[in-house]
């Protein structure tokens, strides 16, 4: 039976590449799947649910679904609103505003949200960075507008690192509030929070201290309270927005580094809860709505907000249905500011220490930490070097030390891909690596390799190594190389570099009398190849589908050159 021929078409034009490379970019899950085959009424409509989440589950929406929402809404409002004041004490910001950021943004989630689980808020992590990132240069009586700029997401194991050695900090800076330490340091790394709180232990005041441990009789030994808490809805502040070269930069960071940890997190968070249940949330409909709600919530005196785990586990325990849940504390802060804000101006800083603590050592996940050292050390140092970055030198230079690694990391990979030597498992069809498998052996005068990624610049001369080493160690070790057989299987792309790279190693190959095949090279490998003319100077029939169709061919190859060679002795002698 003669073996199935690989397929040689002409290239596909530009265009229909780059639609094709652009779908699964930014749609990888095929989204729009569902409007196919729908007449433009239905396309239109499939469209707007698609956009706007709440037209796909409002239809359907009944009075049994709002009674489950309506008690969820209510609790996470109860939650919100003390950990909304706690996190812009925090963010050292006015207390007022972290109850409108409960607000606004809860009301664009509801609508552009696809989790019918996460309850958006303000978290600790980002307040404290925007503290630590702005602080330093703006006062909150400056009332600088920050919009949320969404960015790419963290690895694991950064997060993870980050958010434990966050709380550690969180949990000192907590210290002036229990202790009553009026006199504190500006700085957020352990040595200079511990510096600081028993540099003025003359200020301690034993009255707080037993108040933070117990809660029950708090207002009766403490003054040190919120503050002014005015009556009213959000006031605008597009008005305010500053792009003065003064204030630009830091605010540009403290987005960027908010943006990123509060879309990694948020997103996250969706989607744990919505496993639980057998549902999927979508990623891109999620960056569309944390997106939207933060840039309307800036410009309606909101400062950063995502999905904290702490309200979306209430959220969800509460038995909410719908995103409607959202609507509900909406409307409950509306309340709240418009009639009750004044009532929480008592609430002593003593209390609001003990609630931001008490969600802090939740987010030191010890467990997961352990995980990562079991799993993979290199993720575990990662994690280490957020925790240790975060908690002794500063949050941004802590989470820049952990990218920094874990770019480096995707770099070695990058520019040292995975390769292996294949060898036929018995009784069977199969090639696989012979490091894996020792009952895999070769054939004689045959090397057969598998490239195991994208062959680029930045690692075309170790793979042109990589297989010569191959070739001297078979030769050092008695074996002759009489073929060299490249699988191409796990090639996603190829670049001009890594073209030449394969053109350098026929070439190298052809000296050394060693014949190079090419096997089973994907579309766009492929096409560049033809593009290139590399094709044509290995030959089509050196390229094949399948590692046992290359191989048989070279047995086919070695015996009619032994044929040719004994005919040619023998016409010699004659």
């Amino acid at each position: 039976m003669n073996p199935a021929q690989v397929n040689f078409n002409s290239p596909r034009k530009f265009t229909t590449t780059l639609k094709s490379k652009c779908k699964e970019t930014f749609f990888p899950d095929d989204p729009f799947r569902q409007f196919r085959n729908e007449k433009p009424l239905g396309k239109a409509k499939k469209t707007l649910q698609y956009f706007v989440p709440i037209f796909e589950w409002l239809p359907q929406y009944n009075l049994k679904m709002f009674r489950f929402d309506l008690l969820a809404g209510i609790t996470i409002t109860s939650l919100a609103i003390p950990q909304g004041i706690s996190y812009a004490k925090l963010a050292e910001i006015p207390p007022i505003i972290g109850l409108y950021s409960s607000f606004v943004p809860a009301l664009v989630y509801a609508i552009l949200g696809s989790s019918k689980h996460v309850a958006v808020g303000t978290v600790a992590a980002c307040s404290l960075l925007i503290a630590d990132t702005i602080g330093s240069k703006v006062s909150s009586k400056d009332d600088p507008t920050l919009l949320g700029i969404l960015v790419d997401f963290l690895s694991h194991s950064t997060i993870t690192g980050f958010m434990g050695g966050t709380a550690i900090i969180i949990c000192l800076q907590q210290l002036k509030g229990l202790l009553g330490v009026s006199h504190f340091t500006t700085k957020t790394d352990v040595v200079s929070v511990l510096h600081a709180v028993f540099k003025n232990r003359n200020e301690w005041k034993w009255e707080t201290a037993v108040v933070g441990m117990a809660f029950l009789v708090f207002l009766l030994f403490t003054r040190y309270l919120v503050g002014n808490l005015h009556k009213g809805l959000n006031p605008i502040s597009i008005e305010y927005l500053n792009f003065d070269a003064e204030y630009l930069p830091y605010t540009l960071k403290a987005g960027i580094i908010t943006g990123i940890i509060a879309l990694a997190e948020g997103i996250a968070i969706g989607r744990s809860f919505a496993i639980m249940n057998n549902e999927q949330v979508d990623g891109n409909k999620e960056m569309i709505a944390f997106g939207f709600m933060n840039i309307v919530g800036s410009c309606f005196s909101c400062y950063l907000t995502t999905g904290p785990f702490s309200k979306t586990a209430v959220n969800y325990n509460s038995g909410c249905k719908t995103a409607a849940s959202n609507l509900v504390m909406a409307i409950g802060m509306m309340l709240t500011l418009l009639f009750l804000a004044p009532l929480f101006s008592y609430t002593p800083l003593v209390a609001l220490s003990a609630i931001i603590m008490s969600a802090m050592l939740g987010l030191i996940k010890y467990e997961e930490a352990y995980h990562l050292f079991k799993v993979d050390k290199f993720d575990f140092c990662i994690c280490l070097a957020a925790f240790f970055g975060v908690a002794f030198i500063t949050m941004d230079m802590g989470l820049m030390i952990s990218v920094a690694l874990a770019l480096l990391r995707a770099l070695l990979y990058v520019a040292r891909p995975a390769a292996c030597k294949l060898g036929k498992l018995p009784d069977s069809t199969l090639y696989r690596d012979t490091e894996q498998y020792a009952e895999a052996s070769g054939h004689p005068g045959i090397l057969a390799i598998q490239l195991g990624s994208p062959i680029y610049y930045a690692n075309g001369n170790y793979i042109r190594e990589r297989i010569l080493r191959w070739i001297r160690n078979d030769e050092g070790n008695g074996k002759a190389v009489k073929h060299v057989l490249l699988d191409l299987t796990g090639v996603t792309s190829i670049d001009t570099t890594g073209i030449e790279t394969l053109a350098e190693v026929l070439r190298i190959l052809e000296v050394k009398h060693i014949k190079m095949k090419i096997v089973n090279p994907r579309l766009d490998v492929l096409e560049k190849m033809m593009k290139s003319k590399f094709v044509d100077k290995i030959g089509k029939e050196s390229i094949f589908l399948c590692m046992e169709d290359a191989v048989e061919a070279s047995y086919d190859f070695s015996v009619t050159t032994e044929k040719q060679g004994f005919e040619e002795q023998r016409s010699g002698v004659a």
